[in-house]
């Protein structure tokens, strides 16, 4: 084999890596970040009474669950990388690469965890939503919310474009379904804005109470994908390319 094709070869593995440690901590910030919303999130809906910036909260952490099984995925195909085992060209983590992309026992186990717990939290926010509009419940404010969101808002947003940058540049649809996942974040961030801003604006409870149940379609929606995940289903992780992240 020729030198500049084995030089050619070994620039090419170790610049996948570099994407791939990348790609590692950008998993590894999101899921600091969400541990720290959730947290904010949960304690300030609790004290304020606020439904929808709970249900967010609660939304955060099962996204924790999900983001370990993304950071698991992205170290094994790394580390494959690093043995030789997976080609330096497109195609590791892309899905089908040799089933490199394809979810392993510990990732696939994530999933169903992480669906479950979407599951029962749509459950649980549609039960509380519609005992609150029945029962005239009414935050005491929902200043935080609005708060928690403008910061996610910004947040999930360079996270979904560096994300997708380094999917794009690995070919994984694994990567750029992590993207999706957080873009879906994103969208999560403005329903709370709104509903934050609705209340604020109106002081009607009801506006708080649709905020979780939309905030709940979103969580069944979450369940739902992990499960197809789970089962090594595909998704069309880079169809909005109009969104954040997608020109």
């Amino acid at each position: 084999m020729p030198t500049h094709n084995i030089t050619s070869t070994s620039e090419n593995r170790q610049k996948r890596r570099a994407l791939y440690r990348m790609a590692a901590w950008l998993a590894v910030i999101t899921i600091a970040y969400n541990l720290l919303e959730g947290a904010v999130s949960v304690f300030f809906g609790m004290e304020d009474e606020t439904l929808a910036l709970f249900g967010f909260g609660m939304d955060s952490f099962v996204e924790v669950i999900s983001g370990a099984g993304i950071l698991h995925m992205v170290m094994r195909i790394s580390s494959n990388i690093a043995s030789g085992s997976v080609s330096s060209g497109g195609g590791g983590g892309g899905g089908g690469g040799g089933g490199n992309g394809a979810p392993d026992r510990f990732e696939a186990t994530a999933l169903k965890i992480t669906g479950g717990a979407f599951y029962l939290l749509a459950a649980g926010l549609v039960a509380t939503a519609a005992l609150a509009l029945i029962g005239g419940h009414a935050p005491i404010t929902t200043f935080w919310g609005v708060v928690v969101s403008l910061v996610s808002i910004v947040t999930m947003w360079l996270l979904i474009r560096f994300k997708v940058k380094v999917g794009r540049a690995l070919g994984s649809a694994a990567i750029l379904a992590d993207a999706q996942c957080t873009r879906v974040c994103f969208y999560l961030s403005i329903v709370l804005l709104a509903s934050g801003l609705g209340y604020e604006f109106t002081g009607m409870g009801g506006v708080d109470a649709l905020g979780a149940a939309v905030i709940a379609v979103f969580a069944y929606r979450e369940g739902r994908e992990s499960f197809g995940k789970a089962r090594g289903e595909g998704c069309d992780c880079d169809s909005e390319p109009g969104g954040p992240g997608g020109g």
